[in-house]
């Protein structure tokens, strides 16, 4: 027999506060300890302000590759059956069951000038590793797991007797695609991108050693706070992890009002 509700909040307001509201409130503290002034010069230095840039926008970039591929992905492994179904449905969680580290040393030996991968897409103009392009490979690797898994359930809840409804109709694939399935599953779409985002902006194993930690150019967020407190420079970490934790908020509280809004549309399609 579960507790009463007063007994159950009780619980819950202490276990959050002792995991989440006690600790984050502490970082707050700590970022604020030298005023203002001090906060306003460690985020506007340009060192910092270029890891910001390079980690949200290569996280934002993998995010849309994977809502795409991913998607893809997860219709394939719903909808079809072939040979080594079952293999690639289990390759899929390789990034979960990997430490990072090992995920970052393996996308390095592939990616690096002298791996398979990266000697030939150096030989036609497109540097991998110690470049930008690599930390965005890295968060498109360790993200597709979240996009894939969310979109799965979406996709076996959808009966397939519409798809086959609107074909028969004489839509086409396309139409089929784009009119039905993906309005239909949208909203976990939504929630596999945020999921990824914030995989993405908060890494630091898969990405420390393919990225090259280049200040100015391959240099993420996550190694610059290590970097501070290596430098015995807490405050500046402190400021740094609040400014990524406050800017992470935002984006998934908007990609939750976006969620919302599709379900509400979603809904009044449907009626």
């Amino acid at each position: 027999m579960l507790p009463g509700f007063g007994l159950s909040l009780g619980y819950t307001l202490v276990y959050l506060s002792l995991v989440l509201f006690i600790p984050l409130s502490a970082l707050a503290i700590k970022a604020m300890g030298g005023g203002w002034h001090t906060f306003a010069t460690v985020l506007t230095s340009p060192r910092i302000l270029a890891s910001l840039r390079l980690t949200f926008g290569s996280a934002a970039i993998a995010a849309l590759v994977n809502a795409v591929f991913g998607f893809l992905t997860a219709w394939v492994l719903v909808r079809y059956r072939f040979p080594g179904r079952r293999i690639l449905d289990a390759i899929v969680d390789l990034p979960f069951a990997l430490p990072t580290a090992v995920s970052g040393i393996a996308l390095t030996a592939i990616f690096s000038p002298d791996g398979p991968l990266g000697r030939a897409l150096a030989g036609i103009g497109w540097p991998v590793a110690y470049t930008p392009s690599g930390v965005t490979i890295a968060m498109v690797f360790i993200g597709l797991p979240f996009v894939v898994r969310t979109l799965q359930p979406a996709f076996e809840e959808l009966a397939s007797e519409l798809s086959d409804a609107a074909s028969s109709l004489g839509a086409s694939p396309a139409q089929v695609m784009f009119k039905v399935v993906l309005p239909l599953t949208l909203p976990a779409l939504i929630t596999g991108f945020s999921l990824a985002l914030a995989r993405g902006i908060g890494e630091y194993g898969s990405i420390v050693f393919i990225s090259g930690n280049l200040p100015f150019k391959t240099e993420i967020t996550s190694l610059l706070i290590i970097t501070k407190l290596e430098e015995f420079d807490y405050t500046g970490a402190a400021v740094i992890a609040v400014v990524m934790l406050t800017a992470s908020f935002a984006l998934l509280l908007a990609i939750n009002l976006l969620q919302k809004r599709s379900l509400k549309w979603l809904a009044r399609k449907q009626g």
